[in-house]
């Protein structure tokens, strides 16, 4: 098993291209079912659960390849062709690891009129019911089981709805909004996800010949069509909003300069607007950020919510920001209730935190010591990171298979701008 290896107190200095959005990839991916036409994506990030959704796919008998490995141009491009004899099953040995394995349901049923996905699993952050999938594509006529840890569906062709999910799900409404392209009539999602995410699936989706309006807030209208088709141009995933907020919290935990390429700052107001009032210097332009950390930051308090508040995604990265800053702080987590599993591995390294229900109340110190530390979920190890890059000595982070899940190459980045930083064998 793979582990990082730290050695803290150097700056950052140099420039990072962001990749694509890992929570964009996943969805535009499954999108690719709804066609018979091949699918090409462009800034598709190289990362576990990419990894995994194309073996699912693969498992689906649909062609699913990185292009160059076809001798095709385009490191970061990948060919979905499903116009073969598509098996409209995700069996658990897949979907277990990746919650957003879930995400094949909506686009199978619409376009083959059923579907067998397990139950997926994924990090243990918190509990993330599939029920608002389930409920939403029954109002559009489906009939759906579950049995033995499968969700079985058919529909003969979905029907248009209103649908009001009882909360706002990103994979819920990814769901839903794939599966009424294919419908008859007219779906209404209220209570819709507003993530920049949502919004680039829904351009692809509209690229492919859907019919869909008010993507970006809580109410999207979808006028079903008979048929989609490939895109005439590859569709180009957006940047990573979350791979770039990790980035510039490394760089301004160190005291670094670093200009961030190829990203979208205004699909991080709420970060950013944290990041100025805790002293970080930004300076932004369309597609880039340069981020300057100078002396030490102010600690801030905050609170997740949904897009476009302050995205959960960013809590445990932000958090080791506030371990080593001046003042104290508080942290509320609204999105997800095991998210503080990352607090006792920081607090190894001399953070100084203690945790009151969903509230976590840090006092900065004045520095943090390396030490072994365990990552127990995706953007938990990124916090372990940043806590190691400014940590004296050594820091060890084990289990980084969670990191490698969601983040492109993230050592080699940091080592290009100064990290003492390598993968290393337990």
């Amino acid at each position: 098993m793979d582990q990082l290896l730290i050695r803290g107190g150097r700056s950052l200095k140099g420039e990072i291209a962001i990749s694509g959005a890992k929570n964009a990839a996943l969805p535009e991916l499954c999108a690719a079912l709804l066609t018979a036409e091949p699918v090409r994506l462009a800034n598709v990030p190289r990362l576990r659960d990419v990894g995994t959704t194309l073996a699912l796919l693969r498992n689906m008998g649909v062609q699913a390849d990185w292009c160059a490995q076809r001798g095709e141009p385009g490191d970061d491009a990948v060919l979905i062709d499903a116009g073969a004899d598509v098996q409209p099953v995700a069996p658990y040995e897949l979907v277990k690891t990746m919650r957003a394995s879930i995400l094949v349901l909506g686009p199978l049923l619409a376009r083959l009129g059923r579907a067998t996905v397990s139950l997926p699993g994924g990090c243990a952050i918190g509990s993330r019911p599939v029920d608002q999938h389930i409920k939403g594509l029954q109002a559009m006529g489906a009939q759906i089981t579950v049995e033995h840890g499968n969700i079985v569906a058919t529909a003969q062709r979905l029907q248009g709805a209103r649908i009001t999910t009882d909360m706002i799900t990103v994979t819920g409404t990814e769901n839903l909004l794939m599966a009424a392209t294919l419908a008859e009539g007219e779906t209404v999602l209220e209570n819709a996800a507003q993530e920049p995410e949502v919004v680039d699936l829904a351009e692809m989706l509209i690229a492919m010949g859907a019919r869909i309006e008010g993507h970006g807030t809580s109410r999207i209208r979808i006028q079903g069509v008979e048929r989609l088709h490939a895109p005439r141009e590859p569709h180009r995933i957006v940047a990573d909003r979350i791979e770039t907020g990790t980035f510039i919290c490394a760089v301004a935990a160190t005291g670094g300069d670093v200009l961030l390429k190829n990203t979208r700052p205004d699909h991080l107001d709420a970060v950013l607007d944290k990041l100025r009032e805790a002293g970080v210097q930004l300076e932004t332009g369309a597609d880039w950020i340069r981020v300057r950390g100078d002396g030490r930051l102010k600690a801030v308090s905050f609170r997740t919510s949904e897009y476009p508040a302050f995205p959960t995604d960013m809590q445990a990265q932000f958090m080791a920001l506030d371990c080593i800053a001046e003042g104290a702080s508080k942290v509320t987590e609204t999105i997800f209730e095991n998210r503080f599993m990352h607090v006792n591995e920081l607090m190894r390294l001399g953070a100084n935190i203690e945790v009151e229900g969903h509230t976590a109340l840090i006092q900065g110190v004045s520095g943090l010591s390396g030490a072994t530390v365990m990552a127990t979920d995706l953007r938990a190890s990124a916090s372990l990171v940043i806590a190691g890059l400014v940590a004296q000595g050594e820091t060890r982070v084990d289990r980084i298979y969670h990191l490698d899940r969601g983040y492109d190459r993230m050592e080699e980045k940091l080592r290009a701008v100064g990290a003492d930083i390598e993968r290393v064998k337990a």
